[in-house]
């Protein structure tokens, strides 16, 4: 059999009910550079992973939870939180490795109220 070797993630989707809607609150309130739009389609750049937002027909179902890489998850809790970003867990602690450094995180919801996250790792 052929090794293969897969590479880094390229693209996560996401179904939303309105594709104005939801292109402009990525855009304009996480501040997500929007690649283009096509049709019912819009992609967005995530630090080299493509989001790819597309309008559903039916109802939006719950999907996986992306969890946004910060240097400081409590300024950018902030930051998101004065744009109206709606915030279900403050920023915590999820862990502490043996070398001291903490895994922080902190949910909110999109424009459908599904978890997305913050987060981020400190050094001692």
């Amino acid at each position: 059999m052929d090794a293969v070797a897969l590479g880094p993630i390229g693209q996560v989707s996401r179904t939303v009910s309105d594709i104005a809607a939801s292109e402009a609150w990525y855009r304009d309130v996480l501040g997500l550079t929007h690649l283009y739009t096509f049709g019912s389609l819009s992609f967005f750049d995530c630090g080299g992973t493509r989001l790819f937002l597309s309008a559903g027909d039916g109802p939006v179902h719950d999907e996986s939870v992306l969890y946004f890489r910060v240097d400081d998850v409590s300024a950018a809790r902030h930051a998101l939180g004065e744009r109206g970003v709606v915030f279900t867990h403050e920023p915590h602690v999820i862990h502490t490795h043996d070398d001291g450094t903490q895994e922080w995180m902190a949910f909110f919801v999109d424009l459908e109220g599904r978890p997305l996250a913050l987060m981020a790792q400190q050094r001692p």
